[in-house]
């Protein structure tokens, strides 16, 4: 058996301890240290119209303002479902019912997430909101030519949801893992054995089942008005599977005054206008859905 020597058994344990500082999470910033830095690191996934781009999307403008508000850089970091709460906060979790299962420690790679996040309970565990920034709710969504119509709205949205629920019984349902459109969030595996959890980007849902790989899917409001506009005629919204929901920016629960000051801004965007401008931009039929959420922030 061969014998390390004093010095090679120092340079492996040098060698170890590089390996265990690369992939330490990184120091948690707030507002003081964001500012130091000189930049605000986007974590942002494709989705809807919040993001499409580099530079483009209600979501980007949003946090491009922010980081003008801060006197920073503005820098868009691309991630995915699976790691973006990792990203943010240095520990890489799934959901597990309403809390998160923690996976284990991951690198930080930015200071705060904005693509349409859904406010959900497992995910208010561990990160913290700011206030909403979009309304939402998950919908039930057929191909136009389905013989299924939609439910007609009852006394109360629990009854509606029941109504809806019933329309699933032993038919294919397209959802999405680790996203505001996981069937499990809502108690859908007990109607039908045939539940698919698609692969692909949320923006590829609607286009899915117009194309026919499930008789059903859930699209939550944002997807589900972009997709009625880009392909009018080819879907129809049978009723709601949720409650009301609020999308909102997450940051560290270790950065309040980072989330403090986005807030502020936020307060101030809603006082003058320019944050209604900004929605209608990228969502031209929002009002006609939800006018209260504009009208009474």
């Amino acid at each position: 058996m061969k014998i390390l020597s004093n010095r090679s058994i120092m340079g492996l344990a040098a060698s170890a301890a590089l390996v265990l500082a690369l992939s330490a999470p990184a120091p948690a910033q707030d507002l003081a240290e964001v500012q130091q830095a000189g930049v605000l690191r986007h974590l942002a996934i494709p989705y809807a119209h919040f993001v499409t781009g580099p530079a483009t999307g209600m979501d980007v403008e949003l946090m491009a303002a922010f980081a003008a508000e801060l006197g920073v850089r503005y820098e868009q970091v691309p991630t995915g479902w699976a790691t973006v709460f990792g990203d943010l906060t240095g520990t890489l979790v799934k959901p597990a019912g309403a809390v998160a299962e923690r996976l284990g420690p991951t690198p930080v790679r930015g200071d705060l997430i904005a693509n349409g996040l859904t406010v959900l309970p497992w995910r208010a565990s561990v990160v913290d909101f700011s206030l909403p920034t979009f309304p939402n709710q998950v919908w039930l969504v057929a191909r136009a030519d389905s013989a299924l119509a939609p439910i007609t709205p009852g006394k109360d949205i629990a009854s509606d949801i029941a109504a809806v629920k019933q329309l699933i019984k032993g038919r294919s349902l397209l959802g999405k893992a680790n996203t505001c459109l996981d069937p499990a969030l809502y108690d859908l595996a007990g109607l039908t054995d045939r539940i698919l959890l698609f692969p692909g980007s949320l923006n590829d849902l609607a286009p899915a089942l117009i194309q026919g790989e499930a008789e059903l899917t859930l699209l939550d409001v944002p997807d589900a008005l972009v997709a009625l506009q880009k392909w009018p005629g080819k879907i129809k919204i049978l009723g709601p599977v949720s409650e009301r929901q609020d999308m909102a920016v997450a940051f560290r629960k270790d950065a309040p005054q980072l989330r403090e000051r986005f807030d502020r801004m936020l307060e101030r965007m809603r006082a003058d206008g320019s944050f209604l401008a900004l929605a209608r931009r990228h969502y031209p039929f929002v009002l006609t859905y939800y006018p209260d959420f504009f009208a009474h922030r």
